[in-house]
């Protein structure tokens, strides 16, 4: 079975290669139409920056997908894109994964699709080397691999991504990152780089790395929204008297099960639930468990967020992962604060608080100390 599935890709691929050989426009060229029908589609005014790493991607995919192997140059395994929080960079890998002239291709997120290697991990467990059978699975069923911030903050994350990227490119997988660092400032922590810098080296002498930055947030000019941000709110008043509270008919104070573990909320209702920052962030939870709230709610209610600077840097990095999966993942988000956000994460306590921040921006600002603020929010409510 497993050879007749590798024949059956090495077909798919080779088809696509013809056609791509003998169609008349080229992977580059499809890639800036889909780009530019995305920015009229927004109303948006491309940037110089971003044009520079859409004719790097439209070259690179082209060389990719009609390439041919060299004994005196090796093409280039993927490339590595990188700048500041709302530069584009998602924006521009998505119309890549939309152009893309590919069936199996595949467009991840770091928590989910990290979370995805870990299942299959486990399924091959008892069998030599296991993260390796896992990726090459991987490789088996993807030619185009795009891999939405890329980022490396603790041992366990350092070694399954460092052993997938080296396994993806030896089976010939195109690989197209964002991240808001260099390659050289990944997996910054003293304790475990030595173990991930042959992976920044392979990134180094296998991809293309371009920094893409205009200089310019374009996430302060989003129009989506996907929820509120209240405050200032106290911890013994958050779910009482104020727009965060439950609704009379509710659920209170229930027990559920997440990854065969316990998690207290503070009600639900339907596909609401209501929960404490201390349960969500102060406990040992999981990016997993994240997911799972993602998956099986619409909309979630958390307060009250401290001043996080305050906070132990275990607490910070679930709080952060649970904004990028929240985020990601479409559920409605509403949060009470002690402060405004960039109070609450301020520049420095974290390396990723800048990507937090610009998020929690995007959030429907309602000043509980402002009574115009809070009536027209009532108004909009009703």
């Amino acid at each position: 079975m497993a050879r007749w599935c590798t024949a059956s890709i090495s077909v798919s691929r080779a088809k696509t290669r013809r056609s791509f050989l003998t169609s008349d426009t080229s992977p580059g060229q499809l890639l800036r139409q889909e780009y530019e029908t995305r920015l009229a589609a927004r109303g948006y005014r491309a940037d110089a920056a971003q044009r520079a790493a859409v004719d790097l991607l439209g070259q690179w995919l082209s060389a990719f997908l009609g390439r041919r192997r060299s004994l005196l140059r090796r093409p280039a395994a993927g490339v590595y894109l990188w700048g500041g929080v709302g530069r584009g960079k998602s924006f521009v890998m998505n119309a890549l994964h939309a152009a893309a002239p590919l069936v199996e291709k595949r467009r991840v997120h770091f928590h989910a699709f990290l979370a995805e290697l870990q299942t299959l991990v486990r399924a091959y467990a008892g069998q030599p080397d296991p993260l390796v059978l896992a990726a090459r699975e991987l490789a088996g069923s993807t030619r185009l691999l795009c891999f939405d911030e890329f980022h490396v903050h603790d041992i366990g994350d350092a070694m399954l991504l460092g052993r997938l990227v080296k396994v993806l490119v030896d089976e010939g997988v195109g690989v197209v990152c964002t991240s808001n660092y260099p390659p050289s400032k990944l997996c910054p922590n003293p304790l475990y780089r030595e173990r991930f810098l042959p992976t920044i080296k392979l990134i180094d002498a296998r991809f293309e790395v371009l920094e893409l930055d205009g200089g310019q947030d374009y996430r302060r000019e989003s129009t989506r929204d996907w929820g509120q941000f209240c405050w200032p709110l106290a911890d013994d008043a958050v779910w009482a008297d104020t727009p965060l509270a439950p609704p009379p008919h509710a659920e209170r104070e229930l027990v559920i099960e997440v990854n065969r573990r316990p998690l207290r909320l503070v009600a639900r209702e339907n596909k609401r639930a209501w929960l404490d920052f201390a349960e969500l962030c102060r406990g040992p939870r999981s990016s997993a468990d994240y997911l799972w709230l993602c998956e099986h709610f619409a909309e979630l209610i958390v307060g009250t967020v401290p001043s996080l600077d305050g906070e132990g840097i275990d607490v910070q990095q679930r709080f952060l992962n649970f904004i990028d999966i929240a985020y990601d993942s479409g559920v409605r988000l509403r949060l009470g604060g002690v402060d405004r956000p960039e109070v609450l994460c301020r520049a420095g306590s974290h390396t990723d608080f800048s990507r937090t921040h610009s998020r929690l921006q995007q959030l429907q600002a309602l000043d509980m100390a402002n009574a115009a603020s809070f009536c027209s929010f009532q108004e909009a409510e009703s």
